[in-house]
């Protein structure tokens, strides 16, 4: 487990700036409450570890390095993962991070959810509300219409075209949903 280097961290960071946009700074200065083991305060951070990109408190990190690294899991939460071509990919794992530092929503209509669960993309008859001042390729956090985060992905069309669209357009592109955890339990 080593720190991001500094060609990692700019593509971390661009990654969720796409999603959160300037809330990235709560992110990253975020500190711990103290609730850890032997009520430590400290500073998050990222952490890179078997090509996964981890987010978890200093303290627990300091507390981590004691353990050899083969035997290690995981720690913290999984924000995603470099793929062998370099590219970053977030995963799940990271849904409650995006969700309370969103900075583009959809909510989605209870009709539509199962298919968004199931990995379909989101279509203009199963959405709800969408936040106002959605671009095209934003990324964008998909809530239930009781606010759950169910996933996140890509704004196909922006605020102003979804209200001329028909009812089979693509709004959102899909990218992580909460049904990955029974689909790809071992991969996670």
């Amino acid at each position: 487990m080593r720190p991001l280097d500094e060609k990692e961290t700019t593509v971390v960071f661009e990654k969720l700036f796409k999603f959160v946009g300037s809330n990235l700074k709560d992110i990253v200065e975020r500190r711990s409450t103290g609730d850890g083991p032997g009520g430590e305060n400290g500073r998050f951070c990222f952490r890179l570890h078997k090509n996964r990109v981890l987010y978890a408190a200093e303290p627990v990190v300091r507390r981590a390095t004691n353990v050899a690294r083969d035997r290690l899991v995981s720690l913290g939460t999984c924000i995603g993962k470099f793929t062998k071509g370099g590219d970053f990919r977030l995963t799940i794992q990271c849904l409650d991070l995006l969700a309370a530092h969103a900075k583009h929503k959809v909510w989605l209509k209870p009709a539509a959810e199962m298919s968004f669960l199931y990995g379909n993309h989101v279509l203009k008859g199963g959405v709800g509300r969408i936040s106002e001042n959605t671009s095209v390729n934003d990324g964008v956090v998909v809530f239930s219409m009781s606010d759950i985060p169910l996933g996140f992905g890509v704004a196909a069309k922006s605020t102003q075209d979804c209200r001329k669209l028909d009812p089979n357009g693509i709004v959102v592109l899909h990218q992580a949903d909460i049904g990955e955890y029974l689909r790809m339990e071992d991969e996670l």
